[in-house]
């Protein structure tokens, strides 16, 4: 198993979080603000200069409304990730 930021499998689990954020409609620095965070930590987990951890992929899911058990499992069954690029404002 490679453990690099640059592994395929790393770049679809960011890309599951991606998705849900754009299905949300919630920019970076409104996740980032819900999660107590500058808004870099979500550019850099999500330009996949920084690794996650289980603990802020279940963080980051609830605070974009998603079930983190159903993103999980749907990583792991290999599907797509998908968005719907709603946006809102803020």
């Amino acid at each position: 198993m490679q453990k690099s930021l640059k592994s395929a499998e790393y770049a679809r689990l960011v890309q599951v979080l991606v998705a849900a954020r754009h299905s949300s409609g919630v920019r970076q620095q409104v996740l980032a603000k819900k999660l107590g965070r500058p808004q870099s930590f979500i550019a850099k987990y999500e330009g996949g200069e920084r690794r996650i951890d289980v603990l802020e992929f279940i963080a980051i899911a609830r605070a974009l409304g998603a079930d983190p058990i159903k993103l999980f499992r749907d990583f792991v069954a290999g599907k797509p990730a998908k968005a719907s690029r709603k946006r809102t404002t803020g």
